[in-house]
């Protein structure tokens, strides 16, 4: 039976995955998939996929279009996996009483996973629909959820390795439950204006493993169809296995459409290649000229199925 390492975020998004697993549609696709959990985000996601250390990564669309965009050739984007926008919170310390709206942020310290990650690119999209001139002063890394919470708390002293800030972005029902017991509050939110997450697959995995990725991908239909027919089960699911509660777990699941054409129709390319572009371009992300990120867009992204 074929391996294939993918990649993950541990957020309610990827329930379906695991219910593919739970109900065997992997193996009946010939696969054994290795799960590798990637608590920091999608930047992370797109290391392993450079160091041909997984097959597959599943994350968020603005990061791996922008990094396309910039010219790796590493992996290719190869399908939707939601094809609804996703929300992103825009939060502070619960105590931080000097920031209370998002337009206060102009000028700023953003606290963010890593360089290029979806964190980093919404902040300059936030910059850019709220006008700011200045833009933000620093942007700290800090790896993963934890870490941002606590920078926006000060909880870092001075010369500590991971530095303080003054905000972040994080998806929202991710961020509720530190809202609900006041160890963040909310300053903000502002959805992505493209399909928010997306399935790549390193480059010579695809050449090498075609058959078995094209597989994965038709396991990955079922898991989604599972899950549309048995929300209260993906309820259950989210609410046992991840960090939600089942009454924001029910509430999300309202919120959220996954693809359900994945592998079966071709990539819907004005959303989710030419919107999403034009965006992180406006928003200072992408900087080259339109012509050479067109092509290398064209190049590193699937317009139609395996």
């Amino acid at each position: 039976m074929s391996v294939l390492k993918v990649a993950y975020i541990p957020e309610h998004f990827s329930t379906p995955l695991f219910f593919a697993q739970q109900q065997g549609f992997y193996q009946a696709n010939g696969l054994s998939i290795e799960f590798v959990k990637v608590i920091e985000g999608s930047g992370r996601l797109i290391n392993l996929l450079n160091a041909g250390e997984v097959d597959i990564a599943i994350g968020l669309t603005e990061a791996f279009v922008a990094d396309l965009g910039k010219g790796n050739d590493k992996y290719k984007l190869i399908d939707t996996y939601v094809s609804s926008p996703l929300l992103w919170a825009i939060s502070t310390g619960f105590n931080r009483d000097e920031l209370t709206d998002a337009k206060q942020l102009e000028g700023k310290k953003i606290g963010i996973s890593r360089i290029g990650s979806g964190s980093q690119i919404m902040s300059f999209v936030l910059a850019h629909s709220l006008k700011f001139t200045q833009e933000f002063s620093e942007f700290p890394i800090l790896s993963n959820f934890k870490n941002l919470r606590d920078s926006v708390n000060q909880k870092f002293a001075d010369g500590d390795e991971l530095k303080n800030s003054d905000a972040f972005m994080w998806e929202y029902f991710t961020s509720k439950r530190y809202y609900d017991n006041h160890e963040i509050k909310q300053i903000g939110e502002i959805y992505t204006p493209w399909p928010s997450w997306v399935i790549n697959a390193n480059a010579e995995s695809l050449a090498s493993k075609k058959t078995e990725i094209k597989n994965f991908i038709a396991a990955v239909n079922q898991g989604i169809q599972y899950y549309q027919g048995h929300i209260d089960e993906a309820v259950e699911y989210i609410s046992t296995n991840l960090d939600y509660s089942a009454e924001d777990a029910k509430e999300w699941t309202k919120t959220v459409k996954f693809n359900q054409n994945v592998g079966k129709a071709p990539l819907d390319w004005d959303s989710i290649v030419v919107k999403t572009s034009e965006i992180l371009k406006l928003a200072g992300v992408l900087t080259d000229s339109n012509e050479v990120v067109s092509k290398r867009l064209e190049q590193t992204i699937l317009k139609n199925n395996l």
